[in-house]
Parts: C-alpha cells; structure tokens; sequence
C-alpha cells in the first residue's frame, strides 16, 4: 500500500472520451505509467470506446473493457486479490466525491457516455448514507453527491429518489457543506428546489449543463428540452451561483444559433462556463459530420470564455465588503458558501470568516 504511485507495482488510469482531446491525453497518461510501473490497466470510458486508442502500447499495458463496478474483481483476478476498499484514515483532501449513480439512459446525439458507461444504476441509499457517515468522520468537511446522470439516482426498493437523499444526507451529524456535482435540467424541479433550499447544509451552487442555448441545435442535439424551459426551471434558484456546460461548433449550429446560446447564458444569470469546442465521437449520431471550421469554433469559444469570465468578475464584485464562510482547500485559496473562489490566508482544512476586499482574476480577496 502507497500514498502516491512512487514504486508501486501497479498503476490503474481510469480515462475519459467525452472528447478527442480527453482521449488523448489518456493515452498519454497510460505510455507514462508504462515507464514506471511493473503493470498498467487502462480502465474508464476510454477504455469501453470503440477503436485502437490504446493499440501500440507496452505489452504490460492491458486494456480494461468493463463497466466500472466490474473493474476491481477483473484487476484482482489477474494480480491477485488487491480488494476494493475506503481509506480508513484522513485524507489530505477537506473535500470528498461521493459517487451515487453511474450511466446515463438518455442518448444525446453528440455524447459517447451511454455506450461506454451502459444505462443508468444506482447505489443503494443505505450504502451512500453510510459512506458519507464514514467520509465526514475520517475529517472531510464538505461531501459532493456525484454521478453521470445525477438526476436519475433510484432506490426503488427504499423509497428513495434524489430530493429524499439529498434531505437525509443534509442530515449526516457533523456535515457542514454539501453539494450535488451536476444536474440536469430535466431533474431541477419542485420537490429538488424544495430539498436544495430546506436543508442548511447544501451550499448555494448548481452545475446546470446548457449545450446550447438555440432551440434548433437542442432538437438536433436531442436534449430533450428548450431554452424556455432551462430558464424557467432555473428561476426558482436565481440566487444561487449558477454555472454550465456548453458546445460550440455543433454541427448545425449557425453564428446565430451561437448568439442565442451567449443570450441564455446571460439571462439565466450563469457565471462559470465551461466551453467544449464539439468533438465527433466514435458510435455516435453525429459522429460523421464535423462541418463547423476549426477557426470558427476557437473563436466562438473564446467569446464564450469572455462573457463568462465578465459575469464570473460581476459576482465577486458583489462580494466586496459582504461576509461569507470559506472552506480552504489549499494554501491561500478557498471557497465560499455558493461556490466562489476565495484568496484567503488560513489553514487548509478550515471554515473562516471573510469579508470581500477586492477581486482579481483568480478570486475574491479577502480583507
């Protein structure tokens, strides 16, 4: 057993292949830990994607094809029993990922993770209530509920859906912030609103994914919803930090499509953006069209980027002489209560009283 991959016979790259790019670089990630390590398993949604990715490797480099709950019992029968366990003692991190759900029943045009990740499933909600108990007590102080559909999280035989959860792990004794990682649209409705805004413990923040903000590239998309609906869903929560995800250069998408997604953004008050320059994915509808133009899809992103760095500064000016709790995650930088980013000098691991000062690109500084 070993803290970091220094001398460890074994190394495990779990890789991702929402984009090329992400391909990519776990491939990268892969030829690196080949040099260092006796055996490499290549595990993950690149792993499950069809293609030679990973063709040409060091032998001692083996391919994982498995959904992920699979994986460990694989990696174990060919190592030998190595178990899947949780640290029992404190990790570094003051912030831990509670997965509660994986796969995704939908089928988006555009998105690979239906055919690397297989349908939606859930942990039982015994079994997340109980990891959380066990988070919180090794040291963690805030818990982010996670998955790749999030919205989807089932315990049918318990009665459980996401609202229901989120109220019961909100309740976990010594539990000062929690969070959902993302959610989609969809999923934002009453009963989630009522259990995000009732329990004192969830923070103020939530990860929305756009994709597009032009009704006609949603329908070609396949997104299952219109930019009405994302901006009526998202009212009730207008004074949370509300952040998303965007494509630019979808196949259909015109300079006015784009246009309209730069408008949505800015009327649902969104402030971090995170921009995905389209990428054609192997088994996907779309995956044969790529009509947009590399230097129109760098340009469209970067003028994304801009709004969303404008309206990233707008909120932390507002920050300037109001109080707020941050949690420091690292030394001299922080969160505060709906997610925004703090430069603070304080110990890592503590919750401490600010008072906006000033702003700068990386942050609200503390006074």
């Amino acid at each position: 057993e070993r803290t970091h991959d220094s001398g460890a016979d074994v190394a495990v790259v779990n890789t991702c292949s929402v984009t090329h790019e992400a391909v990519r670089k776990s491939r990268q990630a892969a030829a690196r830990a080949a040099r260092t390590h006796r055996k490499v398993y290549v595990t993950g949604c690149a792993a499950n994607l069809a293609g030679d990715a990973f063709a040409g490797l060091p032998e001692n480099v083996t391919v994982v094809g498995r959904r992920s709950e699979e994986t460990p019992a694989f990696v174990a029968g060919d190592v030998g029993t190595i178990g899947c366990v949780q640290a029992d003692a404190r990790l570094d991190r003051v912030r831990a990922f509670v997965k509660i759900q994986d796969g995704c029943s939908f089928s988006c045009n555009f998105c690979v993770i239906p055919l690397v990740r297989g349908r939606s499933r859930s942990r039982t909600a015994v079994a997340v209530l109980d990891e959380v108990r066990r988070r919180v007590a090794q040291g963690h102080r805030e818990i982010v509920l996670t998955g790749i559909n999030l919205g989807c999280y089932r315990d049918r035989d318990a009665g459980y859906a996401l609202p229901r959860l989120v109220r019961e792990v909100g309740e976990t004794e010594g539990l000062e912030r929690l969070r959902l990682s993302s959610i989609e649209i969809n999923h934002v409705d009453a009963d989630l609103v009522a259990a995000l805004r009732e329990t004192p413990s969830v923070s103020p923040h939530l990860h929305v994914p756009l994709q597009s903000g032009d009704d006609g590239v949603l329908r070609d998309m396949a997104r299952r919803y219109s930019s009405k609906t994302y901006l009526r869903r998202l009212e009730p929560l207008a004074d949370f930090n509300l952040t998303t995800d965007a494509i630019v250069g979808f196949p259909t998408e015109s300079e006015a499509a784009f246009r309209n997604t730069l408008s949505v953004v800015q009327a649902a008050g969104i402030t971090k953006v995170h921009v995905f320059p389209y990428s054609p994915r192997p088994g996907t509808a779309t995956a044969a069209d790529d009509s947009v133009a590399p230097a129109v899809k760098k340009d469209r992103s970067a003028r994304l980027r801009a709004a969303s760095e404008a309206a990233c500064l707008a909120r932390w000016r507002e920050k300037i002489g109001a109080d707020d709790v941050v949690l420091v995650d690292r030394p001299g930088r922080g969160y505060g209560d709906d997610y925004s980013p703090w430069l603070v000098d304080a110990p890592v691991g503590e919750f401490v009283h600010v008072r906006g000062a000033d702003v700068s690109q990386e942050g609200i500084l503390a006074a």
